[in-house]
């Protein structure tokens, strides 16, 4: 008699894997995925989820501020919306969705398969998403399991007392604090991985010399996140110690210090808008030359650049410090460094503009958002340099003129370029081209829309209106300003539901992008669109800081640099 076969464990799985269904498996293969582009696409989608959930946010603000004595809502739910803003767009859209590129963009452009530590990336962009789903957990549980949740209210700088739990009963601060900490755990973790591939897996021939823009800077943008997320964790540390275990550090009526936590956080949070800002003078570094038709000018001055304002951004913290009263010799190192980082980011400016002039320009969204971007970055500096004088920081430091400033930095300067580096990779992560039609419209209303808010928003801080107020009083002279700032926000918010509904729409109906849709230089562009998940079938192996403009145009006389 013939026995039967049985059946191995194996084809039991797969038997069963088949009958799952198909969004299930892909789900799972998202879920469990350990590819380099994937994980930046996850970076990406959800950082684009907080930013509409923070805009929200921001236009609840606005409202409430349009005019004088508005009830539109509490004060205390007014507290809370822009803590909530704050913290999501710093914590949960800035620095999520600029590791997203960098997580997609590197190991392409470094011709490697994938980052160095493939499963520590999973790690950290899964432990940095549920930070920010921890944060708003707060809305349920920030009173306890048994009660009606409520937001953090102590601002995104959470400053003492506001924390302490005579100010902060309930459990709010602790989802604020533990979400800020497991963001920082996962950005540790990103930094660490991309320090190891840019150093280990550079593909034969790119030396460091040789590697594109955007990588050196992501190289300096990682290394100093080591330096920076310490000691914000420490804090947050601190602050738990403070609430739960009985210790004071914070708490100045029992011998503690409020100034120590804003030096922590400071030593944190100055520094973390140059890590902010330099992935987006990575993308300008990249889209300005390609659509000048141009090498980019100076890049040994653009590297040495970069890395000079590594370092110095490191010492200017208690720049937001002046008026806690830090003492005269305090105050002029600040001022002093304040100062000096202007020469590094001035260096920029001035190579960016020599890359433009004299080039064969095309005037796409993403150039017309990089060249944007530019102008605004350069006044915000400006204002900067003004802030960094400390007899006018006494005079505004705690003003509107401050917010206005910091917009501009955030949103003129970095999403303004993100927006551009949307225009300018989506075709090679989608394999679509977004509509430029609509890019346009998107520019021009979220360009009017930005302008109308925070050029105006210096005026009230000018006039006297300090930061962080529910409403006021209609004899101030502030009412006209606010109303104007409120409706450039209004439009901005159009601008940003047209750029969503022009990713959503050119993912199915766009144009089929090709693997090459900007007749690029540098690797990514060398393999298809989207790319496979090896990335490449043959490491490639490079020459010169243009390797595909080189396989491209042999007769270009610009090719043999180094």
């Amino acid at each position: 008699m013939a026995t039967q076969t049985p059946v191995p464990a194996v084809l039991d799985q797969t038997t069963s894997t088949a009958c799952r269904p198909m969004w299930l498996e892909v789900l799972h293969d998202w879920v469990t995925t350990v590819d380099h582009k994937k994980i930046g696409l996850m970076y990406i989608g959800y950082a684009l989820l907080f930013l509409v959930v923070a805009g929200f946010e921001a236009l609840l603000i606005r409202i409430q501020l349009a005019i004088p004595n508005n009830t539109f809502v509490s004060p205390q739910v007014f507290n809370r919306l822009f803590t909530m803003h704050g913290s999501t767009m710093i914590f949960f859209v800035a620095m999520p969705v600029l590791f997203g590129f960098g997580n997609y963009l590197i190991p392409l452009m470094i011709g490697a398969r994938d980052m160095a530590f493939p499963r520590l990336n999973a790690f950290s962009f899964w432990v940095s998403a549920f930070g920010g789903l921890l944060l708003y957990f707060s809305y349920f549980g920030g009173s306890g399991l048994y009660g009606a949740g409520s937001a953090p209210d102590v601002g995104w700088w959470a400053y003492a007392p506001l924390t302490a739990k005579a100010f902060s009963p309930g459990h709010s601060t602790d989802y604020w604090t533990l979400a800020i900490l497991l963001s920082g755990v996962g950005t540790i973790g990103t930094a660490l991985n991309i320090v190891t591939t840019v150093i280990c897996m550079r593909c034969p021939g790119m030396k460091l010399s040789r590697m594109p823009l955007l990588v050196w800077i992501y190289l300096v943008m990682s290394l100093m996140a080591f330096v920076t997320i310490s000691p914000l964790t420490a804090a947050q540390i601190m602050l738990m110690l403070d609430r739960y275990l009985g210790s004071h550090l914070f708490d100045t009526q029992a011998g503690g210090s409020a100034v120590l936590w804003m030096h922590f956080f400071w030593i944190f949070g100055h520094p973390e808008v140059y890590i902010l800002i330099l992935p987006a003078f990575a993308f300008a570094n990249e889209i300005i030359p390609v659509f000048s038709r141009k090498a980019i000018f100076g890049y040994p001055a653009m590297v040495a650049a970069t890395v000079g304002i590594g370092f110095v951004s490191l010492s200017v913290w208690a720049h937001h410090m002046f008026t806690v009263g830090m003492g005269a010799g305090a105050n002029t190192f600040f001022v002093f460094s304040s100062m000096t980082i202007a020469v590094p980011t001035g260096i920029k400016i001035f190579n960016w503009l020599a890359t433009i002039w004299g080039g064969k320009i095309r005037f796409t969204t993403s150039m017309m958002f990089a060249i944007g971007f530019l102008f605004q970055f350069l006044i915000a500096g400006l204002t900067g340099i003004m802030l960094a004088v400390a007899p006018f920081d006494w005079q505004l430091g705690n003003s509107y003129f401050v917010v206005a400033h910091f917009h501009y930095v955030i949103v003129g300067g970095i999403l303004f370029m993100l927006f551009s580096a949307f225009y300018y990779w989506y075709p090679k992560m989608t394999g679509r081209m977004l509509s430029e039609k609509l890019g346009k419209w998107h520019f021009w209303l979220f360009l009017i829309g930005f302008h109308l808010t925070f050029d105006i928003m210096h005026i009230p801080g000018i006039l006297g209106m300090p930061r962080r107020i529910y409403t006021y009083e209609a004899d101030r002279g502030w009412m006209i300003w606010n109303l104007l700032v409120s409706s450039g926000a209004m439009i901005q918010t159009v601008g940003v539901l047209l750029f969503v509904y022009n990713l959503v729409r050119s993912y199915f109906k766009g144009a089929v992008a090709g693997a090459d849709p900007w007749d690029g230089w540098t690797l990514e562009w060398s393999t298809t669109s989207p790319p496979p998940s090896y990335n490449f079938a043959v490491i490639p192996s490079v020459g010169s800081r243009r390797p595909l403009w080189d396989l491209k145009h042999p007769e270009d006389p610009d090719n043999n640099y180094e």
